[in-house]
């Protein structure tokens, strides 16, 4: 296998990416000069050294030399400490973050449980999330903003289940979102709307 096409089966794990535009972005590279090729294989590099996982929320962010092991938002005391929203990738807390319509503290499940899945604790973070709840007894309500097609679905159906027989509410984004929508593509207007009407 030459350079040209092991690249574009690497490419090709990368989500939502299929070997013909895989192939597209190894000769996008290849047309470029050698000062952008050492630009992105220094990013690459570094990317694990200054990017570590949130202890508490489980999301990627940039340690900027700082000790600690959570994040600026598990670790900000002004915001609401009743409320918990699961989310399924970091992608789609960045867009929730970003519409400001949320204060409350955060949860990456780490993806979604299909609808056939036979093991879904292996498919998401349901025992860190276990972990979490139990720990923080100030939570009072659980925002389950998955995406708005079967796999979300059943991924908030098999949470609710996971924890039936707890005093939490159980709350999940409400009308704002149309039916297949992702968060990560919801502009802020329109998650501000769905936080507003989430249903209980």
């Amino acid at each position: 296998m030459n350079s040209i096409d092991k690249l574009s089966e690497i490419f090709a794990r990368f989500p939502g990416i299929g070997p013909r535009q895989a192939k597209r972005f190894v000769y996008f590279l290849l047309s470029r000069n050698g000062d952008y090729t050492g630009e992105l294989v220094k990013a690459i590099q570094n990317i694990k050294k200054e990017i570590i996982q949130c202890g508490k929320c489980m999301r990627y962010y940039a340690q900027n030399g700082h000790e600690s092991k959570i994040c600026s938002i598990c670790a900000d005391d002004s915001r609401d400490n009743s409320m918990l929203m699961v989310v399924p990738r970091d992608i789609d807390f960045e867009a929730v973050e970003r519409s400001g319509s949320y204060q409350g503290y955060y949860f990456i499940l780490g993806g979604v449980v299909p609808i056939l899945e036979k093991a879904p604790e292996k498919r998401i973070r349901i025992k860190e999330l276990e972990i979490r709840i139990s720990k923080d007894k100030n939570i009072k309500e659980i925002i389950l903003a998955m995406n708005a097609n079967l796999d979300g679905e059943n991924t908030a159906e098999f949470i609710k289940q996971k924890y039936q027989g707890l005093s939490l509410i159980f709350s999940s984004l409400g009308r704002g979102l149309s039916t297949g929508a992702e968060l990560e593509y919801a502009d802020p207007e329109t998650l501000k709307n769905a936080f507003l009407h989430r249903t209980k």
